[in-house]
């Protein structure tokens, strides 16, 4: 059975299903800032976002793909219980996390998804490392370390050259501005995450590619409101010219990221970004309880989504055969 044209299309389905629930989840990641400023209405702004999702497509080049589905564990290893096990790891998590809304990585989950159900299968012999497993760990730690340190030094740049503008006018000119980062943001969130379903999927083909975007476009645009709350409004208040920064930098930090074939946490980097806009205020403008518990979140997505696919091989292995 597990070898069946329809199982195969079955976990195609599963993956597809996984990277709307990355587009439902992380939608906080794409359109926060701009509904939190109120520069678009909270509709108008999953549009928006959604469509840069998908243009994703037509700009980056499949480095991550390769990576998730050659540099995380032995391909030999692979097969469609493995596979499906590792989806279900991913999206169970996913849907953890969404229920208590905690913005966490749908990237590290699908990761530790894959190295759960590889494990299961053939021990630890199975991981191919160091392989892109120590940029990834590394990059837990960076991406919101950099995506802070540059919303930071961008917030505070910009304070200073604008300094003796009126604040209305700098409020009006970021509302536009604004548009544009957000943008930028939601096609390195697209471009970035959508690989990874590409990665599981197989073969890099045209359909596969816009399909894997356009379910995460429409992922976005169902929304995942418990996290937009989060993100937009509990851990640090932002206005137009906060929001800028906040996506500007993440931008930077997806784009570099994604041309190198590392498998960012979105998740991870706006949420550094949006916090390095709120120190530029103040220490105090940060909700560091809140700052703390997403952290958390971060540090047992891998191993909580590892444990759920190993114990997902283990019970589908026993009914598929």
């Amino acid at each position: 059975m597990a070898d069946s044209v329809w199982f195969v299309l079955a976990i195609i389905v599963v993956a597809l299903v996984f990277d709307f629930t990355n587009g439902w989840h992380d939608a906080a990641n794409s359109i926060a800032t701009v509904v939190s400023t109120r520069v678009l209405t909270p509709t108008a702004a999953i549009v928006w976002a959604a469509c840069f999702n998908f243009l994703a497509a037509f700009v980056f080049t499949t480095a991550v793909a390769s990576t998730i589905g050659k540099g995380v564990i032995h391909p030999a290893v692979v097969d469609a219980t493995v596979i499906l096990s590792a989806l279900i790891g991913a999206i169970a998590w996913n849907l953890i996390t969404w229920y208590a809304g905690i913005p966490s990585s749908s990237s590290h989950a699908l990761m530790g998804g894959l190295a759960g159900a590889a494990i299961s299968k053939a021990g630890f012999a199975a991981l191919v490392w160091p392989g892109k497993w120590v940029a990834t760990l590394v990059f837990i730690i960076l991406a919101p370390t950099i995506g802070l340190l540059i919303a930071l030094a961008l917030t505070v740049a910009l304070s200073w050259a604008l300094r003796r503008a009126m604040p209305r006018r700098v409020d009006r000119a970021f509302r536009v501005l604004q548009l544009g980062s957000a943008a930028a943001y939601s096609q390195g969130h697209g471009g970035n995450d959508a690989q990874k379903t590409m990665g599981v999927i197989v073969g890099l083909l045209l359909w596969v590619i816009l399909v894997a975007h356009a379910a995460i476009a429409a992922g976005t645009v169902a929304g995942g409101w418990r996290i937009v709350r989060t993100m937009g409004q509990r851990l640090t208040k932002l206005r137009p010219f906060g929001g800028f920064c906040a996506e500007t930098s993440g931008a930077i930090v997806l784009f570099g990221l994604t041309f190198n074939g590392i498998p960012a946490s979105t998740t991870h980097t706006i949420t550094g970004a949006i916090t390095g806009v709120g120190v530029a205020q103040r220490v105090s403008a940060v909700r560091w309880g809140l700052a703390g518990r997403i952290v958390w979140a971060w540090i047992l997505t891998i191993p909580a989504s590892a444990g759920i696919a190993l114990l997902s091989y283990l019970l589908l292995r026993t009914v598929v055969r």
